[in-house]
């Protein structure tokens, strides 16, 4: 059963969403060598709270922080810690919060410093795969349509594409259907119609497709400790064109200043 959202409802989810990006555009500013990744997820608690919201992803299945930190081979759900960033590391920051009863999901890779090229390759065809998947999230059609815009252009790229972990539907939970998977076959899957709200989440590797999870029963890395890298919007379905609830833009403004 899909949730359709009012008009009202989906401005409730871009206010969250918006708070989403303000929190990754904090996070931006704070990324640098030597900084650890529980001192990202400090700053970035408090500041959700200031803004008179909650941290989803905190206490959600157990899991211990404001927000999932995945350095290099991580792909997804690192649980920030006392690790310094370096020189060279890439980071995966998922956050979400909860405000007014709604949820925001959005995720974005940074690099720390300077990285190497194929990895900066990994990170833009990552971010292009999401851009393609948004243009195919309208009313009319399918959600294999995103899933093969995705999968297409990482594989351009040589990419591979992490098949056990997928977008999902968003609104008053975290994570409601349909499930949205970043590989799939055009005019597959369920049809999507104006007012669902769904997140598409590319999560692509450097090297092999398969992934494991470590021993705190979180993390999930890459099979071959290849690189990895992610990006996450939140979307509303609408006639024509997808409504984007998320925007890099603020991320982006910071990251140019530094």
């Amino acid at each position: 059963m899909l949730y359709l959202k009012t008009d009202e409802e989906i401005e409730l989810l871009r206010e969250s969403n918006m708070l989403v990006s303000r929190t990754l555009a904090l996070v931006a500013s704070l990324i640098k060598p030597g900084v650890t990744t529980l001192s990202l997820d400090d700053a970035a608690e408090t500041f959700i709270r200031d803004n008179r919201a909650m941290p989803a992803f905190k206490g959600y299945g157990g899991f211990p922080a404001t927000l999932c930190t995945s350095v290099n081979d991580e792909v997804v759900h690192g649980i920030p810690s006392s690790y310094e960033l370096k020189e060279g590391d890439v980071v995966s920051v998922d956050c979400g919060v909860i405000l007014n009863g709604w949820y925001g999901d959005s995720a974005y890779t940074f690099a720390v410093g300077e990285i190497d090229e194929n990895v900066r390759r990994l990170l833009t065809f990552t971010r292009e795969s999401l851009e393609d998947g948004v243009k195919e999230a309208c009313s009319g059609n399918r959600i294999g349509d995103i899933s093969w815009a995705v999968q297409q252009k990482a594989e351009s790229g040589g990419f591979s594409v992490v098949r056990e972990l997928v977008g999902h539907g968003l609104g008053k939970r975290l994570h409601e259907p349909p499930e949205v998977p970043n590989y799939g076959r055009r005019g597959t899957g369920p049809k999507m119609e104006k007012g669902l709200v769904i997140c598409i989440e590319p999560m692509i590797n450097l090297g092999k497709k398969e992934t494991m999870q470590m021993r705190d029963g979180w993390t999930i890395k890459t099979i071959d400790g290849k690189p990895s890298a992610h990006y996450e919007y939140a979307v509303a379905i609408d006639k024509g064109r997808a409504d984007v609830l998320s925007t890099f833009e603020f991320i982006e403004e910071v990251l140019n200043k530094k």
